[in-house]
């Protein structure tokens, strides 16, 4: 077992209700199947990396612990990210996001980034990403954008589809050379407005030009990409963007970095 890539997926939180029937009063913390099972489909162990802080804290384990041990990072879909964690107020309560959440991933991103590991993000996890390196969000496409397309629609969901560009001499583009137009899902309401600085924008939605993929622009620093749409949700008798080559791209960073012994 011991050649097999360890991956770390960020928890989601469900936080403690009073008012719910099961788990009263209590914190959990959980990852959606889908994206645990897009890890482990080549044969890599999915691992969830719980938040040690809490009402509930125990022991001295940290997140710095898991990154070492871990091969790699995958931030993955979930509540919004808050906007008091970019320096705004939510136009509206309902886009108040977790900032809980918030602050947990950006020490878990930063831990991976102390530790030289790669990170990949998924929808919200774009978004994390963004926002940790200093970039901002649209808390709402439809409010802030009203010419924009559609980006989720709650009656169909993962069925929702767009089309994306992908910017040419991009690592996306060599991942995928086979079009530069590609059709993938939409599930988000939030955008990134301000990219982070030292990210370049890889890929844009056809219709309005919203930023649908980043990648780190300095190849001396670790790995750390991300994607606004979910490829874990992608089937193979779909027409959507191909999810292997994006997958395989990351864990051969996780492996590059284990097989180096410098730090």
């Amino acid at each position: 077992m011991t050649h097999r890539l360890k991956i770390g997926i960020s928890a989601c939180f469900m936080h403690a209700d009073p008012t719910r029937a099961l788990f009263t009063g209590k914190t959990l913390q959980y990852v959606e199947q889908s994206i645990a099972h897009w890890v482990m489909s080549t044969g890599a162990l999915a691992v969830m990396i719980p938040s040690p802080t809490g009402a509930t804290q125990r022991g001295d384990v940290t997140l710095d612990h898991y990154a070492q041990w871990l091969d790699g990072l995958v931030l993955h879909g979930g509540a919004d990210v808050s906007p008091l964690s970019y320096g705004e107020q939510p136009l509206q309560e309902k886009w108040a996001g977790d900032k809980i959440r918030d602050e947990y991933e950006i020490d878990l991103v930063a831990a991976f980034e102390r530790q030289g590991k790669p990170v990949f993000g998924v929808c919200r996890g774009l978004q994390l990403i963004n926002v940790a390196y200093g970039g901002t969000l649209y808390q709402d496409i439809e409010t802030q954008l009203p010419h924009a397309l559609r980006h989720r629609d709650a009656t169909v969901y993962d069925n929702n589809f767009h089309g994306v560009e992908i910017a040419p001499g991009s690592r996306l583009a060599a991942l995928y050379p086979e079009g530069r137009r590609v059709k993938v899902n939409s599930i988000h309401h939030q955008a990134i407005k301000d990219l982070a600085a030292g990210f370049a924008v890889e890929a844009v939605s056809h219709e309005d030009g919203i930023i649908e993929a980043i990648r780190r622009t300095d190849a001396a620093r670790p790995y750390l990409a991300a994607v606004q749409w979910h490829p874990e949700f992608h089937r193979a008798d779909s027409d959507t963007i191909d999810d292997a080559a994006l997958l395989q791209d990351f864990l051969s960073a996780a492996a590059a970095v284990r097989q180096d012994p410098t730090p």
